[in-house]
């Protein structure tokens, strides 16, 4: 990538990622002032599945940020002028290190590691009578000459691509237990290690074999459908983290003033969110997701680029979802407000004129957090689940996003034909899994580390 002449391109949402990564550094960087916090948060990692589940949602961000730097491909000069021009398709650094699997499209569908298309079309023999059956892939197992050859072409290509995580999760293991790993036993490393080096190999694997093979098969228009479910990590991981970000705030405002102040207060917040809850969520959304397009529609020159009006479209999506989503929080941390509020050490506190910053801030908000924690990573989860459900009935992010709404809503209707093409949703469905699973999992290590009634 070095050698091209390349034009950097920066997104919004390339930008917010990149602020996600430095506040999450910065938040444990201030750990090391806070000994009770990090104690807590130290127990979420003492456990196997708090350390496993945390090493996959650090691979999945990994994806995401690498799929974040995006640049523009200087193209080839006409004639003898010097001027440079950029192709107008953005890549990203994940495109150029997935560039084997995105090379070799085919013309449709074809099964996983298939060396032939899934459809039979006419063909001649070499006497001209022409014939059905299924076409051999132009690229897909090229190299090989018969069919009786993949198998122990796949096999030593799985061999190569295990040595070859293997070695590389060498390099990264050995020194972190030459300087951790041999000194705090407290924490199951080995348990990391063995994740860490479970999605390293498997990842090597994904990458040797898609030189030459199919791993997940391919779409409709021949496109690899594990090179796309990769991409959409990216959507995944933002959208999920993004939405669930802007829910936070507003909910935590209104929910802990409703249950401290009481009174008016409460009743123009649970007003409010009353009344949004009455209007149907995917109503609102969809009209929303509509305007959004109207307005882009209309402001053409706001939108040179597919990829800027996509982000645009994408961060418009995650705003909407946080701000029709934060009435389930609220609800919550004003009940619990009210719970705490009446507490022995709130009493004592108002008793000795404290502020109400001061007592919302070092008595309620601690008191509450648990479960802030716990449904921030929960509404994770589901904002994850709710993009596939949007893009499936198209209002969810842009059609030339990959996301896993997306693959699923192109190949719903190959779900009824006679033979099934049920790759595609596997591959989804596989990625979007996995995801949601260790976020979930690692949700029930910071409750049982952060709720009060488990100390």
């Amino acid at each position: 990538m070095s050698e091209m002449m390349i034009k950097p391109v920066v997104l919004w949402s390339d930008v917010l990622i990149f602020l996600l990564v430095l506040a999450m550094a910065g938040f444990f960087w201030t750990l090391r002032k806070q000994p009770l916090t990090a104690k807590r948060w130290l127990s979420v990692f003492r456990t196997h599945t708090g350390i496993a589940s945390f090493i996959v949602i650090l691979f999945y961000l990994s994806i995401a940020v690498m799929d974040s730097l995006h640049y523009r491909q200087a193209l080839e000069k006409v004639g003898d002028s010097d001027q440079v021009h950029y192709d107008q398709e953005v890549r990203s650094v994940l495109d150029w290190l997935l560039k084997d699997l995105n090379a070799h499209n085919e013309t449709t569908y074809s099964e996983p590691m298939s060396l032939y298309s899934f459809s039979k079309i006419n063909m001649q023999d070499d006497n001209g009578q022409v014939y059905r059956d299924y076409p051999r892939l132009k690229e897909a197992g090229s190299h090989i000459e018969a069919e009786e050859h993949k198998t122990a072409d796949v096999l030593q290509r799985t061999l190569a691509a295990v040595l070859t995580g293997l070695l590389i999760s060498a390099l990264l293991i050995v020194p972190h237990y030459w300087l951790y790993g041999r000194h705090r036993q407290a924490i199951p490393w080995m348990t990391g290690y063995a994740t860490l080096t479970a999605l390293i190999v498997l990842s090597s694997w994904v990458l040797m074999l898609g030189q030459v093979y199919h791993v997940f098969g391919t779409d409709k228009v021949g496109g690899d459908t594990m090179y796309q479910s990769i991409k959409a990590v990216r959507t995944g991981v933002l959208i999920g983290t993004l939405a669930t970000l802007l829910t936070m705030p507003l909910a935590i405002v209104l929910g802990i003033s409703a249950g401290y102040f009481k009174g008016w207060v409460d009743d123009v917040v649970q007003y409010i969110y009353t009344t949004l809850n009455s209007i149907p969520g995917i109503l609102l959304i969809a009209a929303s997701v509509l305007l959004i397009d109207v307005y882009i529609e209309t402001h053409p020159e706001d939108f040179n680029l597919v990829a800027v009006r996509a982000d645009f479209k994408f961060l418009a999506l995650c705003f909407i979802l946080g701000m029709t989503s934060w009435t389930g929080l609220c609800r919550l941390l004003r009940a619990e407000t009210l719970k705490v509020s009446q507490l022995d050490y709130v009493q004592a506190a108002h008793t000795f004129g404290v502020s109400h910053a001061r007592t919302v801030f070092r008595h309620i908000l601690p008191n509450v957090m648990h479960i802030v924690l716990i449904s921030l990573v929960l509404d994770f989860s589901g904002f994850v689940l709710a993009e596939a459900v949007l893009s499936y009935i198209g209002v969810g992010v842009d059609p030339s996003m990959n996301s896993w709404g997306n693959m699923i809503n192109e190949a719903r209707a190959e779900l009824s034909r006679g033979d099934v093409v049920w790759w595609p949703v596997t591959s989804a469905f596989v990625m979007m899994f996995i995801l949601v699973l260790a976020a979930n999992l690692f949700s029930d290590r910071v409750r049982d580390a952060f709720d009060p009634r488990f100390h």
